[in-house]
C-alpha cells in the first residue's frame, strides 16, 4: 500500500489534466452526435441542454449503474419537451453503435497482434464471458421444457385476452412507452446527417484513444507504452466500464491492472495507473456534473415542444 501511495505521489498530474480536457471534448462531440439522432425522431435539441445533461448522466452512473441514460433523457425532456421514451430509444441506438465500435476494435487488435494480445483477451475476456453464458443456459432438459411451455402459454394468453390486457391502464401506458422507445430507435434510419454522425463517432473514439494514451505518460512505469498499447488499454478499460457496477469501479481497475502485467509492469504500478485514470475521471464527472446540473436549473425550459416530421 505504501508503494502504491508513492507511485500516486510521484505521478505527473499535468498529463492527467490534459487527458481530462480531451475527455470533456469527447463528450461534447457525443452530445452533438446525440442531437443528430434526436433530429431523426423529428425534434431539435439545443447543445446547451444535451451536453450538460450528458455530463449529469455520467455523474448519476457513479451512484447507480446505467441510471445515467435515464437521467440525461429526463433532463432533456424537461428542458426541450421531447418525449422521454423516444429519447431513450436514441440512447439505445447510441450505445449499440458504441458497443459495435468497441468489439470491432477488439477484433482488429486481436488480428493485428494476436501473439501478444490474443492469449490475454482469450483467457480474461472471451472465455469468462462464454463460461458465464454457458452457466446461464446450462439448465436441465426438464427446466427448459417448463420455460418453453411457460413462454408458449404466455403468448397464447396474450392473443386470447389481448383486448382485456390493453384495457388495463398500467399495461396501456407500458405499451405506449415501448412504442415510443421503438420509434426513438428508428431514428438511425431517419438521420438526415448520416456522415456527420459517422464523423462524430470517429472523433469520439479517436479522442477516447488520445485521452487514454496521454494518461500513459503520467507514470514512469507506463510512459514507454506505444500508441497501439493505448488502444488495448482503451478496450479493456471500456469493457470494465461496461460492467453493471457503479462507474465501473473494481471491474475497470482489475482489467487494466491485469492488462498492464502483459508489459511486465508490476501490479502496484498497474493499479496506480488504474486509480489515477478512473479516479481523476470520476472526480471530473463529480465537478462538471454538479456544475452542469446547476446550469440546467438556472437556464430556462422550452415552453412548448415541436416536431419537424
Amino acid at each position: 500500500m505504501s508503494m502504491l501511495w508513492e507511485h500516486l505521489k510521484s505521478a505527473n498530474y499535468w498529463w492527467i489534466l490534459i487527458s481530462l480536457i480531451i475527455a470533456v471534448l469527447s463528450h461534447l462531440s457525443r452530445a452533438y452526435r446525440w442531437n443528430i439522432l434526436i433530429e431523426g425522431i423529428g425534434y431539435k435539441a439545443n447543445i446547451k441542454s444535451t451536453f450538460p445533461s450528458l455530463l449529469v448522466g455520467y455523474l448519476a452512473n457513479l451512484a447507480f449503474p446505467r441510471i445515467g441514460e435515464l437521467t440525461r433523457c429526463g433532463l432533456v425532456n424537461k428542458k426541450e419537451k421531447i418525449p422521454i421514451d423516444k429519447l431513450l430509444g436514441t440512447v439505445i441506438v447510441e450505445r449499440a453503435f458504441d458497443m459495435l465500435i468497441l468489439f470491432g476494435l477488439l477484433f482488429i487488435l486481436i488480428f493485428a497482434k494476436f501473439d501478444f494480445f490474443g492469449g490475454f483477451i482469450q483467457n480474461n475476456i472471451i472465455d469468462p464471458m462464454f463460461s458465464k453464458l454457458l452457466k446461464l443456459f446450462s439448465f436441465s432438459w426438464t427446466l427448459w421444457i417448463i420455460i418453453i411451455a411457460f413462454i408458449i402459454s404466455c403468448i397464447s394468453m396474450y392473443f386470447v385476452f389481448r383486448e382485456r390486457i390493453y384495457s388495463i391502464t398500467f399495461i396501456r401506458k407500458i405499451n405506449i412507452t415501448l412504442y415510443g422507445i421503438l420509434k426513438g430507435m428508428k431514428s438511425v434510419f431517419k438521420m438526415k446527417r448520416v456522415w456527420e454522425f459517422i464523423l462524430h463517432t470517429v472523433i469520439i473514439w479517436g479522442l477516447y484513444w488520445l485521452m487514454t494514451y496521454v494518461a500513459i505518460f503520467s507514470l514512469s512505469a507506463t510512459s514507454g507504452l506505444k500508441p497501439i498499447d493505448g488502444v488495448f488499454l482503451l478496450i479493456i478499460g471500456g469493457l470494465g466500464m461496461s460492467a453493471p457496477v457503479q462507474g465501473g469501479i473494481g471491474a475497470y481497475h482489475g482489467l487494466v491492472t491485469l492488462g498492464l502485467t502483459l508489459y511486465s509492469i508490476p501490479r502496484e504500478d498497474g493499479m496506480a495507473f488504474a486509480i489515477l485514470t478512473h479516479g481523476s475521471m470520476s472526480l471530473m464527472f463529480i465537478v462538471v456534473g454538479c456544475i452542469s446540473l446547476l446550469a440546467l436549473f438556472i437556464s430556462k425550459d422550452k415552453t412548448t415542444s415541436y416536431e419537424q416530421a
